[in-house]
């Protein structure tokens, strides 16, 4: 690779040929075969709802603060209550004009149980919504719900009511129609989408009025391919870089190279309960003798790299309610010795250990467990086979990662892992009880006690060996004006050229 990135770098390259054509040449790695929001789960899915489709609000990634989008003001009526004022004169890019309708079709499609769709957190909240008025809605909950605003900040996009109701999810997902800052004038699923600035974009946007005339994504699968065409100006933009290849590139004066933080975070898991059978991390002390042995901070500094940063507790430091003054383990690896032969393991133990990414990751932890005696077996899948292998109770123990649907708060990660579950392996009451209170309400007191309590409990009885944050680096011509956030969201609607 170093040869093909050496031998690109002194291909004549043509300067600003995104600038020059007004073209922001973007790529990614992997296929998007339905463009309708509702019936997709990836992240380039939720990049591409940002552009076509908007929200009754939006909340900025730089304040949290939320603002209205769709709605021009919203007001929380009562815990389960929500209205919203709708902007008058918006239309979707087929001309039909925007209106409570709209909002009423989407959330009353979201709530009907088979459709398939796939995005269901967001909406499992809702219990209704009302039309008041031709330009003002009310949206109600079940019970109360502290993440209700992020949600309707981000996964409910509006859509046509007449549009979607003549062509469904498959006819969205090949000619998508919303409100956005950006439509599709041409998309190949899974291939490439091109996007145009909308020029009847409504003023007060807080997403702004759209700087860049086209935007032209395209599917590469391959990241050495992506680097050559970056390289040789074929395209602006690409993400996910590996970390040597990234430092590569940082050396090519025409390109900015970037290493952002993100929300998604890597632990190791126990099987505390037993379910895989009786096993060694059912004794804290094995678990705590686990979370001693492994140096992550050397393979944060060596490996991983970048932006990435040790976590102690379990959940990502900016998310609302994470303390991180909780029970640290530092690397000690005699203390991790002594605690495996205090748990009658003087000679350590083998076992099975599970993971479906970064082996380059893996290598180091099992060779540090190796070093107090831990000999493990690794087990290497796909993600859903991994996940599914947890939660049917065949792990004792599993590398994973999650990154909590970039949703800035404890709730999207403590009660998946902790609260019950099929994914809770620890099924801890007080912890349930914990979660289940700061889950409850919007008092955000209550919510940082409660979250207190529960992540506290966690790291003091090891169920979870926090590891580290995870980073993305980014490569992009230096006439893109850009710049990352930590909910790994690629907004080009902010995008301009320098």
């Amino acid at each position: 690779m170093l040869a093909a990135l050496t031998a690109a770098a002194w291909l004549p390259t043509p300067a600003e040929a995104g600038k020059a054509n007004d073209t922001l040449n973007i790529a990614w790695d992997r296929e998007l075969p339905n463009a309708d929001y509702y019936f997709n789960n990836s992240r380039e899915g939720i990049v591409v709802n940002r552009m076509i489709w908007d929200n009754l609000i939006y909340r900025d990634p730089n304040t949290g603060e939320f603002k209205g989008l769709l709605a021009e003001s919203f007001e929380i009526v009562d815990d389960t209550t929500f209205e919203f004022k709708l902007r008058k004169g918006v239309t979707f890019h087929n001309g039909e004009e925007f209106d409570a309708g709209d909002v009423v079709a989407t959330i009353n499609f979201l709530l009907k149980p088979d459709t398939g769709k796939l995005a269901q957190q967001g909406v499992d909240w809702i219990k209704g919504a009302e039309a008041i008025d031709d330009y003002t809605v009310r949206i109600y909950a079940i019970e109360p719900n502290p993440l209700a605003l992020l949600y309707l900040a981000g996964d409910v996009p509006i859509y046509p009511e007449k549009y979607y109701a003549e062509v469904g999810p498959s006819g969205m997902g090949q000619a998508p129609v919303g409100t956005g800052p950006y439509k599709v004038e041409k998309l190949v699923p899974g291939k490439e989408i091109v996007f145009k600035a909308n020029e009847n974009y409504y003023a007060g946007s807080p997403k702004g009025q759209p700087a860049i005339g086209t935007i032209h994504q395209r599917t590469i699968p391959d990241v050495n391919t992506q680097i050559v065409e970056l390289t040789s100006g074929k395209l602006d933009w690409i993400w996910k870089v590996p970390p040597d290849q990234a430092e590569k590139l940082a050396t090519l004066p025409s390109l900015n190279v970037v290493s952002a933080g993100t929300m998604r975070v890597g632990y190791l898991t126990f099987d505390v309960t037993g379910k895989s059978g009786d096993n060694p991390f059912q004794d804290v002390r094995v678990r705590k003798a686990v979370s001693h042995a492994i140096d992550r901070k050397a393979i944060v500094d060596n490996i991983v790299r970048g932006a990435s940063e040790v976590i102690h507790s379990a959940c990502f430091p900016e998310q609302f309610g994470c303390t991180q003054d909780v029970t640290q383990y530092e690397y000690d690896p005699e203390k991790a010795k002594a605690l495996l032969a205090e748990a009658g393991y003087p000679d350590g133990f083998r076992t099975e250990f599970y993971a479906y990414r970064n082996r380059d990751y893996l290598e180091p932890m099992l060779g540090f467990l190796q070093q107090v005696g831990i000999e493990t077996d690794l087990r290497f899948g796909k993600y859903a086979a991994t996940r599914d292998a947890i939660r049917s109770g065949n792990v004792p123990l599993a590398f994973m990662t999650w990154g909590s649907g970039s949703v800035p708060d404890v709730d999207a990660i403590a009660p998946v892992f902790f609260g019950g579950g099929p994914d809770d392996l620890a099924q801890d009451p007080e912890v349930h009880e914990a979660l289940k209170k700061g889950g409850g309400t919007v008092d955000r007191d209550v919510r940082l006690a409660a979250y207190d309590k529960a992540l506290n409990k966690i790291a003091a009885e090891a169920y979870w060996l926090p590891l580290w944050t995870f980073n993305t680096n980014y490569a992009m011509s230096q006439d893109v004006d850009w710049t990352p956030t930590a909910d790994e969201i690629p907004r080009f609607f902010l995008a301009d050229w320098k």
